[in-house]
């Protein structure tokens, strides 16, 4: 080799050395800045069109909102007169004490049979579009929470084939996409859905049972959405009770109740106020189920922000939006801050219950509990498995029987020519490429902040907080975000002009809603690595790319490929952006598919969210297999 190429050839080598050694710090910056662009710029555009008016800073858009009765109902005297809020708090004083609890009896039509109504009389109370999306936020808590506990009780304190399954299977509902579990509901309470085709056949129905009550169904499959997770959480304080202080409690003279009461609810208090927090969080931004099962009719905050978006009201939908975003932030410190309080209070060392057989034998197996506990297994079954049996189910039946024609709706669609605009296939393709789509870009990033997050220190936990962004803003929030901001194009310094469209900006969307559960799967794994291993590849000469590529992304590639089926999954049921992004284009999703064919056709429907439930189970899979894991 002469002298000029060695040369060249030393300029090069050291050039590749430079550019690896610095290799994690510009894969962090180009992070950060995909993050600042498809991210941040977007919620700032929301925030920027709703203070923003007639080119000059303005909150008169926020006064509109805060003084209409529609949006605050009777707080809006308050926010008009802020001086008169004694008479105010006095007149609500009067409202609460005037409230009641009455069970009023209807009749169903056409049978005459008496049911049982749970009515809350709230004289002179009007609650608004926020104190009812609070409200059924309420009513969906107490329902998940009152369907979990039972759950991990069972859980917890019986031991029964296949309960490891059972519990696995409470994190099933997170990687369902919402508008799946609520086509679901529509099979089973629909005019021709499995329960009216089960009272058929007794001759009976059929019932319009969501048009009688929507609330009722909606609250439920909220339920169904949040009751796991309940489960999930205070199983595990479940497991941790000291039993030695129950059997002491016992041992003084106390009853199996009041030692419940007074020793293991008292050490279960913080899991089920934390599982009561977060559904509250979850359900009070919900927009999927209520939307394919309410509509306008029990429309939320985020369907409210969505109606106004499709007539293109975009400075009342963006200042919703930032009122939504404050409480779901403010909610979601309130319960950092409650977790934070208990992270303390950890029993280590106490000694669990043990678990007893389920049916021992088939005296015990009669017992009142162990029935009590077979007639809990009956609801559970017609909540959780209902709805899914249901879907699969509609998919294959009509009025007359069996049949394929639903599914051959699926793929005769796609003749040309045909007036219905949504075609099946093109709407399953666009999902699984927006799914490889999402994975190539989420699973990077999200393995980039894992690595930043861990080594930063305590400039980690700010990394973490500012990229966990996207679990406190909705998705139609974020979606509002990038149809004003990306979409529509960003004018830049020098005739330049920052703009993505089609299925870009959805990737982007779903890439973005994605990569924390990649980090949230990644970072434990990378947290609990032995350092000296890392250390010990350095001193052999590795640089820090190198020592992560051949050192701790193989130890942690369980968590890697559990995140990469979480975000697969999230990006192939996210409806909430999408929706938005989709609207008058052809890059609908499945999810946005369903939802469309819902109000037309209920048998494609059904036909095609069983298809998407195929794909979300093969993610599901995968996720259980690798023993990833989830936090939220």
């Amino acid at each position: 080799m002469s002298t000029p190429d060695r040369g060249r050839h030393r300029a090069t080598t050291a050039a590749a050395e430079r550019l690896e050694r610095h290799a994690l710090t510009l894969l962090a910056l180009a992070t950060g800045a995909v993050l600042l662009v498809v991210l941040y710029l977007p919620v700032a555009v929301v925030f920027r069109n709703a203070v923003i008016d007639g080119g000059s800073a303005s909150l008169a858009a926020f006064t509109d909102v805060l003084t209409d009765p529609f949006y605050v109902g009777d707080l809006a005297g308050a926010f008009a007169d802020p001086l008169a809020i004694p008479g105010h708090l006095a007149s609500l004083w009067g409202w609460l004490t005037a409230i009641s609890v009455s069970a009023t009896v209807a009749t169903v039509p056409g049978l005459g049979l008496p049911v049982p109504w749970l009515a809350v009389d709230t004289p002179g109370v009007r609650m608004g579009l926020f104190g009812f999306t609070a409200y059924q936020a309420a009513l969906s808590t107490l329902a998940s929470v009152a369907l979990g506990l039972p759950a991990a009780s069972v859980l917890a304190r019986y031991d029964f084939r296949g309960r490891r399954t059972i519990r696995s299977l409470t994190i099933l509902p997170f990687v369902l996409p919402g508008i799946l579990v609520a086509v679901g509901f529509y099979a089973t309470f629909g005019h021709a859905g499995t329960l009216n085709a089960v009272l058929g056949t007794v001759g009976l129905g059929p019932y319009p049972f969501i048009e009688w009550n929507p609330l009722a169904i909606v609250i439920l499959a909220h339920a169904f959405y949040n009751a796991p997770l309940v489960a999930r959480v205070t199983v595990a304080a479940w497991e941790s009770v000291d039993v030695r202080a129950v059997e002491t409690a016992r041992s003084l003279g106390a009853s199996r109740r009041r030692a419940f009461l007074d020793v293991v609810l008292p050490q279960l208090r913080p899991a089920i106020l934390t599982g009561a927090l977060l559904t509250f969080i979850f359900t009070f931004m919900t927009f999927p189920i209520v939307l394919a099962l309410g509509g306008l009719q029990l429309a939320t905050v985020e369907v409210w922000i969505y109606d106004r978006v499709s007539r293109l009201d975009f400075t009342e939908a963006a200042t919703l939006a930032v009122l939504e975003t404050v409480l779901s932030l403010a909610l979601t410190y309130a319960y950092l801050r409650y977790e934070s309080a208990q992270s303390g209070l950890s029993r280590a060392g106490a000694s669990p219950p043990p678990r007893e057989p389920l049916f021992p034998d088939w005296r015990r197996a009669l017992s009142p509990r162990r029935l009590a506990i077979v007639g809990y297994g009956l609801l559970a079954l017609v909540v959780f498995v209902g709805p899914l049996a249901s879907l699969v189910l509609g998919g294959f039946t009509d009025g007359g029987g069996f049949t394929l024609r639903h599914y051959a709706f699926l793929l005769e669609r796609q003749v040309e020519g045909q007036s219905f605009q949504t075609l099946p296939l093109p709407a399953i393709r666009n999902s699984l490429v927006f799914g490889a789509g999402t994975l190539l870009v989420a699973v990077p990033m999200g393995v980039v902040i894992s690595v930043v997050t861990t080594r930063a220190g305590r400039g980690g936990t700010l990394v973490d907080a500012l990229a966990m962004l996207p679990l406190a803003v909705s998705g139609i929030v974020f979606g509002i975000g990038l149809l004003e901001g990306l979409v529509f194009g960003i004018a830049l310094p020098g005739g330049w002009r920052l703009q993505l469209t089609g299925g870009v900006a959805i990737v982007a969307a779903h890439a973005v809603a994605a990569y924390p559960f990649v980090t949230r799967n990644v970072s434990p794994l990378l947290s609990s690595l032995d350092p000296a291993m890392v250390e010990s590849a350095r001193a052999l000469g590795a640089s820090r790319v190198r020592a992560l590529r051949d050192v701790e992304l193989p130890l942690i590639a369980s968590g890697v490929v559990a995140g990469a089926a979480f975000a697969f999954a999230i990006s192939i049921g996210e409806f909430s952006s999408t929706v938005i992004l989709a609207s008058g284009s052809d890059a609908y999703t499945m999810p946005v598919a369903v939802e469309r064919y819902l109000g037309r056709r209920s048998g494609p429907a059904l036909a095609m969210g069983t298809v998407l439930l195929a794909v979300t189970a093969v993610s599901f899979v995968v996720v259980d297999r690798v023993g990833g894991r989830f936090e939220r």
